[in-house]
């Protein structure tokens, strides 16, 4: 990984001073983000810039439709959540209504910031972080809680350098059914490296950062450790937010109607809990994404993924070409790689519909499609789905509802190290593959401060049998290698032992404060296999303060 950290001190250099301002990312938070979609829904034609598909997004953009969105507010509810979002990205627009009484003359001088300071040459917001939630189950005994302490820090350097930082410390005891998932595969959903805490808790930091610096107008480079996301659906087939944070280095080129994106991580490809201090083994994905704006209201994107490792932890300097088609590379090189093309859509229809959809190419042979005879390597994911604003004639209430189809051996490699997996944990969908899913939410704000949002998830999946000992691949677990796949014809969705789950999640949410919640949840979760084997029937309800930092979900 050398060789990144000296390309990006090369790009450096060469950008001189001709660098124009930065853009520091709003932190990716789905109940901040469904504000601001909804209002690229209705105003984003006036913001072209702001490409959903590809997030976090930049606060700039955000502040942009923010200032749209408060001319055209009609209701308090939508003045409150303009007014939200612009004091939220105070230091990118001048339309914020932010000032305050300040708590011992330095703090809480705005609505926002427990700290800040502006200049000509230098900006710094400070932030603590919250997170304290205690909830019942009827799968296991005792009070389920988060605490978690930190601090989040942001800021800008002379106008081209930004930066952003994370700090969490965590004790967390789960639900049964995520204990289930840490049982299976080793791993805290969601996080790296944790240690047990007293008999059934898990401890661990959670940590993010980037420095980000223009090197012109259009041209952006970012260098961290962190999540990203790709899509504008609920869940992601390229590339979500599940998987732990990783280091990577991503260049943003914004120009005419396009947007590209290059993005390069390295990721962990195996971990094993014991043995003391150790390097874990290494592997790296190189992804790029173009974006076309085709009218205003219609945005269509292609991707392309690449999934390697090399001996002693190298990294290919052929995938840090931007502009070369990775296929071709994988194929010079001996095509022991894992490549993968995709491609998404967005459309938004009068300002209150959008239509959206995303398709991901793991493996493909026109031959073997048309034949349907379940080919174990035709290994594709789709998705389709829409979201309602102001549903109904009625303010404020957002639907949206999503489809996602993922054959099975999607995502699985010939081992750990080209697999799509970072730190034992699926890049793409939580759940992996194997599986036909359908999404629905309802978002209703009735007043200013209260969010009301009900979420249900009916998932139909084959899980691998174990027999003598022995697990029997039928393509759902990411983990395993397709080597061991169970037949070459005759794969359906579902097969294994075919299981239907569904998932219901109500919240309550309300603000009391700029970025400080309190939130009240109900859980109903109920997986039924066929053969018995994996009945799971759960009911849990919790209580959270939350402040500068998202709701901790578990949906899989």
């Amino acid at each position: 990984m050398k060789k990144i950290y000296w390309a990006f001190f090369a790009l450096t250099l060469a950008a001189g001073f001709a660098a124009q301002a930065q853009d520091v990312y709003v932190p990716y938070n789905r109940d901040v983000y469904h504000w601001i979609d909804r209002y690229q829904i209705k105003y984003g034609d006036q913001v072209p810039s702001l490409q959903t598909a590809v997030r976090p997004y930049g606060r700039q953009d955000v502040a942009d439709l923010a200032e749209i969105s408060a001319r055209n507010a009609r209701t308090p509810v939508d003045e409150f959540n303009t007014t939200y979002l612009l004091n939220d990205n105070w230091n990118y627009t001048t339309q914020e209504n932010n000032d305050a009484r300040p708590i011992l003359k330095y703090f809480y001088r705005n609505h926002t910031d427990l700290y800040h300071y502006e200049s000509d040459v230098f900006s710094l917001r400070v932030n603590p972080v919250l997170h304290f939630e205690v909830g019942l189950e009827n799968q296991s005994e005792g009070i389920r809680y988060v605490n978690t302490r930190g601090v989040q820090i942001e800021g800008s350097i002379d106008e081209r350098f930004g930066f952003y930082t994370f700090i969490g410390e965590n004790q967390v005891r789960y639900p049964e059914y995520v204990v289930d998932r840490i049982r299976r595969d080793g791993v805290v959903p969601h996080e790296g490296f944790w240690k047990d805490f007293k008999e059934d808790g898990y401890d661990f930091f959670t940590a993010r950062g980037y420095l980000n610096y223009a090197l012109s107008k259009h041209v952006e480079i970012q260098l961290g450790h962190d999540r990203h996301f790709i899509g504008d659906g609920y869940r992601s087939l390229a590339l979500s937010d599940y998987a732990p944070p990783a280091f990577f280095l991503k260049l943003n080129t914004r120009v005419w109607k396009l947007h590209y994106m290059n993005l390069f991580q390295e990721l962990v490809s195996e971990f094993r809990r014991g043995g003391g201090d150790k390097l874990l083994p290494k592997k790296y994905m190189a992804l790029h994404r173009l974006g076309v704006n085709v009218t205003d209201n219609l945005n269509i994107g292609v991707f392309e993924q690449v999934v390697f490792a090399r001996e002693k932890g190298r990294f290919e300097l052929q995938y840090l070409n931007p502009v070369i088609f990775y296929r071709a590379i994988e194929h010079a090189l001996g095509s022991e790689d894992n490549a993968m093309l995709g491609a998404d859509f967005r459309w938004n229809i009068y300002n209150r519909l959008q239509v959206y959809g995303q398709l991901q190419l793991d493996e493909f042979l026109l031959k073997e499609v048309k034949a349907r005879n379940g080919w174990w390597a035709n290994k594709q994911a789709g998705q389709i789905g829409a979201k309602y604003i102001d549903a109904f004639g009625l303010n404020n209430l957002d639907l949206q509802g999503e489809v996602n189809i993922i054959r099975p051996y999607t995502y699985q490699h010939r081992s750990s190290t080209t697999n799509y997996q970072h730190y034992r944990q699926p890049l793409a969908h939580p759940m992996g593959a194997n599986l036909a899913e359908f999404v629905g939410i309802v978002y209703y704000q009735p007043i200013p401060r209260l969010m009301l949002t009900g979420k249900a998830i009916a998932t139909r999946f084959g899980q691998d049998v174990i027999a003598n000992g022995d697990t029997l691949n039928y393509g759902g677990n990411v983990l395993l290698p397709y080597t061991t796949r169970v037949s070459d014809y005759g794969n359906e969705i579902g097969q294994g032992i075919t299981t239907n789950q569904v998932h219901l999640d109500f919240t309550a949410t309300y603000q009391l404060r700029h970025n400080m919640f309190l939130d009240l949840k109900g859980i109903y979760r109920r997986a039924d296999a066929e053969d018995n084997t994996f009945d799971q029937n759960t009911t849990f309800a919790s209580f959270a303060f939350r402040w500068n930092i998202p709701q901790r979900l578990h949906e899989f």
